[in-house]
């Protein structure tokens, strides 16, 4: 049981709440403007179902890195691979990803049968069945299958879609209903931030990727353009969360403690300096899981400024 506990890579379970803590709390904000109800059941289940995601990903990659051998190429990396140090077979992995695949996509039916199927929403209950075998599908093939898109490079794109627009946009979508545009702010700003995580780990690995053949973005960009990209990920969030605030008129209304999360901007600015201090790929590890706990800090902070400050 140890071993798949590694596997499942906990240090990664934050950042994969973010969105869903985010975009679930604007929407409970935003209904109590109007006198509506939030329903705690469907923000469970969707915590749970991306947890589910989370996981089912991190086997995935592990099956996927270790069936194709690129984890041989990898050293002093702080989490050992389970399927390339054979403490876990690939067998096992295999079966692993099955069974998290079928309890996702349980739990994503559970999900929606609250969020739509109660009340008779039946086309945004198949849209959203959909959107959730996307999920699955894109947590599988970032590393799996003859052309996974890891090794494309496109990592970056599928992570900011489904780790910022899917999960925050959804995730307000299943309690108000209906999308709002300004909600696209606060989605970005996670896309950005969960791209930036994916980058710092491209960025680490980029020697052993070299020689396994995985053409992740940052191997493309290589090491020093990866970093100002890195930078620039980190730059804006804050400010496109500020934005959104701004653009709801809270500054005008006096609600000046919705603003709390802005406190993050002193260390995220002490981060972006010692990240841009690094000169070995080895040394970038740490700051994988400090980007994912301010990820959640963010998305904790503003849901309290706007519901219970």
């Amino acid at each position: 049981m140890t071993d798949w506990i590694k596997a499942a890579r906990l240090r990664t379970l934050p950042l994969s709440m973010s969105g869903i803590i985010l975009g679930s709390f604007i929407a409970k904000w935003r209904l109590s403007e109007h006198g509506a109800t939030w329903d705690w059941k469907i923000f469970a289940l969707a915590i749970l179902v991306t947890l589910l995601y989370q996981i089912l990903s991190n086997f995935a990659n592990d099956y996927g890195d270790g069936i194709k051998g690129t984890d041989e190429f990898r050293h002093n990396v702080a989490e050992q691979r389970a399927v390339a140090s054979g403490r876990i077979t690939a067998l096992q992995m295999r079966n692993g990803v099955i069974l998290f695949s079928v309890l996702s996509l349980l739990a994503t039916l559970a999900l929606l049968y609250f969020a739509f199927f109660r009340e008779n929403l039946m086309q945004e209950f198949y849209i959203f069945v959909g959107l959730g075998i996307a999920c699955i599908l894109a947590a599988v093939g970032y590393t799996v299958g003859k052309k996974p898109y890891g090794y494309m490079g496109l990592g970056d794109i599928f992570v900011f879609i489904f780790f910022g627009l899917v999960s925050v946009c959804g995730s307000y979508f299943l309690f108000t209903k209906t999308f709002d545009w300004d909600i696209l702010l606060p989605a970005v700003a996670v896309g950005m931030l969960s791209a930036a995580v994916l980058n710092l780990n491209n960025m680490r690995d980029i020697e052993s990727d070299a020689l396994s053949g995985k053409k992740t973005l940052a191997l493309r960009l290589g090491f020093k353009k990866a970093m100002v990209y890195e930078i620039i990920l980190l730059q804006f969030p804050l400010l496109l969360v500020l934005v959104f605030m701004m653009m709801n008129g809270l500054h005008t209304e006096g609600k000046y403690y919705a603003f709390i999360f802005f406190i993050l901007m002193f260390p995220m600015a002490a981060l972006r300096r010692k990240i841009m201090q690094v000169k070995e790929p080895k040394e970038l590890d740490p700051f994988l899981k400090q980007v994912g706990i301010l990820t959640l800090a963010m998305a904790v902070l503003v849901a309290a400024g706007l519901n219970y400050f």
